[in-house]
């Protein structure tokens, strides 16, 4: 619109009654949200906004599409804007993005959550696993000082698989075998005495040393003490690599003893375990290739998502 028509349609909202007021306010909600959602983008992008081709920083202003500022490369020509090369490349109605942040917030399954804000199911399953999936990479960068570790396994699902490789369970099921075999889903979770915490799935069947080095090595500082229950896998991880180690025989009921003045227990991280195996029941089963994205939401709510997280994280 034009600037006269505007002034001259802008003068005439005094004149509007009750019910036109709500229609007007009604109709421009949806701009509302979808303006924070670009200013959000945009203050993230700013600082270190760059072609994604060729990390080349010279760009200028090459008009609008879908909502956002698009830029061409001064080096190579390309054209893209602040949501190129991400996770949320492509993805329509922005307008909802941050009323579908609340929806992580509160944890809602797919159904519910596409029922809260007007959208299809799909379109809300699509959006949980592209916000969710740098979220998961979002960790602290060491765990320093006592250090628990410990594994936790899941059954694993092909949920939402067009090709099964084994006979289909009837509402998940249970496992064939007896134990820890390759029928569940080893995830490993470290956790310090500060709540700083890593986690992973390491994969099939029982940890493994190699795995230990893979998944928590890069994340250990050197200094630390680490903590597990009696699993030889820790105690080869450790010797190997000349890490302070020492055990708790949770199996013979040793829950905690002590070391000077040092409580020696795995109590904090088993119920963090717990509390990520209580929060996933509400999904009724996930998926085993999604299992990292939504190690990743749980640790996101215990540590305090503010608003905006997921497209701060994601950008």
């Amino acid at each position: 619109m034009k600037a006269p028509r505007f002034k001259g349609w802008f003068a005439k909202l005094p004149s509007l009654n009750q019910p036109q007021r709500r229609q007007v306010l009604d109709a421009l909600h949806p701009a509302a949200g979808l303006d924070q959602v670009v200013a959000l983008i945009t203050e993230v992008r700013e600082p270190g906004r760059c072609c994604p081709r060729c990390d080349s920083k010279r760009c200028y202003r090459h008009g609008f599409a879908n909502d956002l500022q698009r830029y061409r490369c001064c080096a190579c020509g390309r054209t893209f804007n602040d949501l190129t090369g991400t996770p949320l490349a492509r993805l329509r109605l922005k307008a909802k993005w941050l009323a579908y942040s609340q929806v992580l917030l509160d944890s809602l399954p797919v159904r519910k959550a596409a029922d809260r804000i007007g959208v299809h199911r799909n379109t809300a399953f699509r959006w949980r696993h592209r916000f969710l999936h740098w979220v998961k990479l979002d960790r602290p960068a060491a765990l320093n000082g006592i250090v628990e570790a410990d594994e936790t396994c899941l059954l694993e699902s092909q949920k939402g698989s067009r090709t099964l490789d084994r006979p289909p369970r009837r509402r998940g099921g249970r496992a064939a075998k007896r134990g820890i075999s390759s029928e569940l889903d080893c995830i490993l979770v470290a956790r310090d005495r500060e709540g700083r915490t890593i986690d992973a799935v390491t994969g099939r069947g029982a940890l493994t040393a190699a795995q230990l080095e893979r998944d928590l090595l890069p994340r250990l500082d050197p200094q630390a003490l680490l903590v597990s229950d009696s699993h030889a896998a820790y105690r080869v991880f450790a010797r190997k690599h000349s890490i302070a180690h020492e055990t708790v025989n949770v199996h013979a009921g040793v829950r905690m003893r002590r070391l000077g003045n040092l409580a020696i227990h795995v109590q904090n991280v088993n119920a963090y375990q717990a509390r990520f195996k209580a929060w996933l029941q509400r999904f009724h089963g996930v998926a085993s290739r999604y299992l990292p994205n939504y190690l990743g939401w749980r640790w996101a709510l215990g540590a305090g998502w503010p608003e905006g997280y997921f497209t701060r994280t994601v950008a």
